[in-house]
């Protein structure tokens, strides 16, 4: 995509929602009186609009580009050399709830996928606990179309997708390493997990049903009250009550994870289940949160709406 195709809200206080900036190519933004920036350019294309733009201006990319530190990882994984390696040390995974300190003190804030959300939120607390073996982790993930984006791809046709459901990205989706990353920090040593997505015929909305090991001496319990408790004072993470299914008819259009766990027929086994709309929690809505806190605003500042697009 060219700098023209470029695409951007830029907010500056004295704006209203009825007084928005008129959309320009980036060439031609006058960015003097712009505060903070979210960049929605296709993966590959953000690292040098990034590098060249204002360095007092605050930005949240939502593309890939900034989100894996190491950058031959991101050469591997997404097939081209990284543009921008300096800006790079520099930016924040934007995981909002885990790495709120880091993300308030940032400039720079890379935007996490939506599986990866779905996934670290219940995940983390637990490695970090030591409540459950970071070996065996095995997730099976479920999205909306909308996860794929608006291309016009034979296999996203409304006749391609509905009435019936397919893998894919086997072993090789792109959201592998960045999960890894966020779960490795978390052990403070190397994960590996064995992941497989899957599209199913709904626009939007994500479930990821996650099968770990519990830690020697754990029980269930242990698990549910330590995410209880990690998330005690959070408003978009909530951890259910027992027994009770999170469902992704229950997050639509909105910014809330919800999660539970749920003993598994093998002993020693759990299976942990959380839901997501790909859309915002996933996408947009974490963009904004990371956005508020990196602000100062309130985290919850205009994520009360259901902007329900598509």
């Amino acid at each position: 995509m060219s700098a023209r195709a470029f695409s951007s809200i830029c907010f500056d206080r004295g704006y209203s929602w009825k007084n928005l900036p008129d959309l320009v190519a980036v060439k031609d933004a006058n960015f003097s009186d712009v505060d903070a920036v979210f960049c929605c350019l296709p993966h590959g294309t953000t690292q040098e609009i990034i590098k060249a733009l204002p360095v007092h201006l605050k930005i949240v990319d939502l593309s890939a580009d900034f989100r894996l530190r190491d950058i031959s990882d991101y050469e591997e994984w997404y097939g081209q050399p990284h543009k921008a390696p300096d800006l790079q040390k520099e930016a924040v995974y934007g995981l909002t709830e885990i790495l709120r300190k880091e993300i308030k003190n940032a400039r720079l804030v890379a935007n996490p996928g939506c599986y990866p959300t779905s996934i670290q939120l219940p995940l983390v607390p637990l490695i970090k606990a030591n409540l459950i073996e970071t070996k065996n982790v095995i997730i099976d993930a479920k999205s909306g179309v909308s996860g794929a984006g608006r291309s016009v791809r034979e296999n996203l046709l409304f006749t391609e997708v509905a009435e019936g459901i397919n893998s894919y990205g086997v072993t090789r989706h792109r959201h592998v390493p960045e999960t890894e990353q966020g779960l490795s920090d978390a052990a403070r040593s190397r994960i590996t997990i064995s992941f497989t997505p899957h599209l199913i015929p709904m626009i939007r909305g994500m479930q990821s049903t996650m099968y770990v090991e519990v830690a020697p001496g754990a029980s269930i319990e242990d698990l549910q009250q330590q995410l209880k408790q990690f998330y005690e004072d959070e408003e978009f993470v909530l951890v259910l009550e027992n027994g009770v299914m999170p469902r992704t008819h229950s997050v639509r259009g909105t910014n809330y994870c919800l999660i539970n766990v749920f003993p598994d027929r093998i002993p020693g086994r759990a299976i942990i289940i959380s839901v997501i709309d790909n859309l915002v929690k996933g996408a947009s809505g974490q963009a904004l949160q990371n956005l508020n806190a990196m602000m100062g605003f309130p985290e919850n500042l205009g994520l009360h709406y259901q902007p329900l697009f598509p």
